[in-house]
């Protein structure tokens, strides 16, 4: 298994490892439940160094990023972060991504651990118009900081104004004593707070850094398991359980990040167009338990009869909530908000409504 730089600190922090995506990670420290709580109150820190970093520079880069990404990449200024997904050429999702613009020939794509390799290949295929692009994934590490207080924690560590940053844009600043650090308002919890990108080298500095400044806040180390459960109470989409390559950004309610503009030409444009112009026969939404149960993926989702009218993608009890809640691909008449639908647990069918998410605010 490959291993963060911050491997051995987990382990003396107490982290409980697991393998994900071949690499050695913690899923938990003090307890999913706790962990969840933390950064919803306060402010954890997370190490995402599995996420994969890839450059795309010189004159074509712009014209690169924007074949292959869905979003409009011209709605980007220097110090802007963009979502955005791949399309495969067969009308589904190679992977979402974070796109960041350093200048007008300077990007960097930020995509899932699980992805690399495939992301990488793909990049690589489409880049017909020679962009300069670099796999620096191997070479950078990655640590969320999440919560409410996040900022006002971090604040401490840097002489630039991060506090008031405005949701999805980056400085690249001096931090903890190290510079040409990039700090991002983005995350993946909806609670705010920032992710930040430095060498390797520099990992271990950094994350005692982060802990110290947070330590009168209330900061805590923070696995995966709560990683989830924050995520998807939020409504996130998770690659490989949401989205995949069999899935379309207009079926899985990623419509706002498939631009239609003039000049971007992204690949399987026209197909997605014809999709939201004809609809689909599936969507991805949100829904709520109002029965005691825990929705899991591939669970049948059924009308009143018991007949199969969806299929769970995620779900989970929520930590803030004490409820089911998940997401599913629903047949169109339970596409609107408070339909009632039945999800199949241990052949029994518990009842559930459709909402919209985010489920807690």
């Amino acid at each position: 298994m490959k291993k963060t730089a911050l491997n051995n600190m987990h382990r003396q922090m107490g982290g409980k490892m697991v393998e994900f995506v071949g690499f050695d990670m913690p899923v938990q420290f003090e307890g999913i439940n706790a962990e969840h709580e933390t950064v919803r109150n306060k402010l954890g820190v997370f190490d995402v160094s599995h996420m994969g970093e890839f450059w795309v520079e010189g004159e074509n880069a712009f014209d690169l990023v924007q074949k292959i990404s869905t979003n409009d990449v011209t709605a980007l200024t220097d110090g802007k972060v963009q979502y955005s997904c791949f399309p495969n050429g067969k009308g589904g999702i190679v992977d979402d991504f974070l796109c960041y613009r350093f200048a007008a020939d300077k990007y960097l794509l930020v995509v899932n651990a699980a992805n690399i390799d495939k992301d990488w290949a793909n990049l690589v295929e489409r880049n017909t118009i020679g962009a300069v692009i670099k796999n620096s994934s191997d070479d950078i590490s990655q640590l969320a900081i999440q919560g409410p207080l996040a900022l006002k924690a971090m604040q401490k560590l840097t002489t630039e104004i991060v506090e008031d940053m405005e949701y999805y844009t980056f400085k690249v600043l001096e931090f903890a004593g190290v510079k040409d650090v990039i700090f991002s308002t983005t995350g993946y919890t909806g609670s705010g707070g920032c992710e930040i990108y430095f060498p390797n080298s520099e990992a271990e500095n950094i994350y005692t850094a982060v802990l110290e400044a947070g330590e009168e806040f209330g900061i805590k180390p923070i696995g995966l398991g709560a990683r989830d459960t924050l995520r998807l109470e939020s409504g996130f989409c998770l690659y490989g359980n949401d989205i995949d390559d069999n899935t379309s950004p207009i079926a899985a309610g990623l419509g706002w990040i498939t631009k239609f503009v003039d000049g971007n030409d992204f690949v399987d444009r026209p197909l997605f167009e014809e999709q939201k112009s004809n609809g689909v026969p599936r969507r991805l939404k949100g829904f709520v338990m109002e029965e005691r149960a825990i929705p899991r993926q591939h669970y049948d989702v059924c009308d009143a009869d018991g007949n199969i009218v969806g299929e769970v993608t995620s779900g989970t009890m929520s930590p803030m909530l004490k409820q089911g809640i998940g997401m599913a691909y629903l047949d169109k008449p339970y596409w609107k908000d408070g339909s009632e639908i039945f999800i199949r647990v241990r052949k029994k069918l518990a009842k559930a409504i459709v909402k919209r998410p985010p489920f807690y605010k």
